[in-house]
């Protein structure tokens, strides 16, 4: 308990934002260019890592929610990757709805490979992150969901676990919101070039399934997911697939819940209502999609 009250202590107050230092960067073998939030990301990294090798958790599943819940009460900080130039940015101490999931996603794999080095987590970032597990410019980086689902599956990273659900649907979609809304992209504003990169990866009449929400509360449905899944919630708003991310935490009485890095709540948390009663808040989610971490 002294040691888990420790690390909070260290991610919550002993921060200060600093970039990463030369050292750092040359430790990062495989990633030329890092940018840390402070000094303290890679000391809780490996706090995190060592406490997941030493919980002797094999399943992947298992070690998302383990990880998500040591994760519990970080700060929500939106556009955390943003800067002049892309780099592979490394902050544990401040999360958003997708930063969150793929930092889930990095500490499960490093622990399925029994390592605890933040290098390990750093290099499980940029292959998440990134297509085909590489960053360069901007438009490396993954910025839909439904590309990201496909590259990662193509890669053995994940799985989309939607198809399988009962009474799934599917929807017919551009997904093109980068490009029809480049006043709201610092990269694109003033880059037409840029534009040009990120409509090449955008999906046209791209056909994705999903479970409405209506059948969230379903039995059959509840017994389909499990705890540690990765889940998104769709949304009707043109131009985009998904609207948030976070994971299912089954309770004891079988009920999924959203435990997610919360835009109005501040915070990593658990909801407190039902999943199919916390997609009720917002007409606009209509649904969801599942994946699960391959191992």
């Amino acid at each position: 308990m002294k040691k888990f009250l420790f690390l909070i202590v260290i991610m919550l107050v002993a921060c200060a934002p600093k970039p990463a230092s030369r050292q750092q960067q040359a430790q990062a073998a495989t990633v030329p260019q890092m940018r840390f939030h402070c000094d303290s990301d890679t000391i809780v990294i490996n706090q995190l890592l060592l406490q997941g090798y030493e919980s002797g958790l094999s399943d992947a599943n298992a070690l998302v929610e383990f990880y998500a819940r040591r994760l519990l009460g970080t700060p929500y900080v939106a556009h955390t990757l943003e800067g002049d130039e892309e780099m592979l940015t490394i902050n544990i101490h401040q999360l958003d709805c997708l930063t969150f999931i793929e930092s889930l996603y990095a500490l499960t794999r490093v622990t399925l490979a029994g390592r605890y080095s933040w290098r390990d987590y750093a290099d499980n970032i940029e292959n998440v992150r990134y297509r085909g597990g590489e960053m360069g410019d901007y438009s490396s980086r993954i910025h839909y969901i439904s590309e990201w689902i496909i590259d990662n599956h193509v890669r053995g990273n994940l799985v989309e676990v939607t198809p399988d659900l009962p009474h799934v649907d599917y929807m017919v979609k551009n997904i093109d919101y980068m490009t029809t809304h480049t006043g709201s992209y610092r990269q694109l504003k003033n880059d037409p070039e840029m534009v040009e990169k990120i409509r090449r990866f955008e999906l046209r009449n791209h056909r994705f399934p999903y479970l409405k929400r209506s059948w969230l509360n379903d039995k059959g449905v509840k017994a389909a997911l499990r705890s540690g899944d990765f889940v998104s919630l769709v949304t009707r708003a043109d131009g985009l697939d998904v609207s948030h991310n976070g994971i299912i935490i089954v309770d004891e009485k079988g009920d999924p819940y959203l435990l997610d890095a919360s835009m109005s709540g501040g915070k990593v948390m658990l909801e407190a209502k039902p999943l199919y009663k916390f997609l009720e808040r917002s007409k606009n989610n209509i649904g969801i999609r599942v994946f699960r971490m391959m191992q």
